[in-house]
């Protein structure tokens, strides 16, 4: 069973940086379909960015996040990260990292307990 642990989050000022962690334990996430997803108040879930596979060099990214924000793995340490930088206030929301598997013949789906981003003078 794959569970999945963001770390990362805080206060930011404007223009300044974050490095959100996902650690997975139980399963490897070299095989799974990671993606970082963000919510803020009042407003819909949305996908922020998303990597296939260990060895994908093309990630998706979100328009409004494209250029500014970076998805990467760290395989050795089961790891998946998010850099983010120049951050804007309306990048202020619960970042939450999200997993696919597919295991014994099914879609296995896993949430992490997201990560507060606020960014604010």
């Amino acid at each position: 069973q794959l569970q999945l642990v963001e770390s990362g989050g805080g206060l930011v000022q404007p223009g300044g940086s974050l490095r959100l962690s996902c650690v997975g334990s139980g399963a490897p996430l070299e095989d799974a379909i990671i993606s970082w997803f963000r919510q803020a108040p009042g407003q819909d879930r949305e996908a922020v960015s998303c990597i296939s596979s260990s060895t994908d060099q093309r990630p998706n990214y979100a328009d409004s996040v494209k250029g500014r924000f970076t998805i990467s793995r760290d395989i050795a340490k089961n790891t998946v990260f998010l850099d983010m930088n120049k951050l804007k206030p309306e990048d202020s929301a619960v970042y939450l990292c999200y997993a696919e598997r597919y295991a014994d013949g099914g879609k296995n789906m896993y949430w992490g307990r997201g990560t507060q981003v606020t960014v604010s003078a």
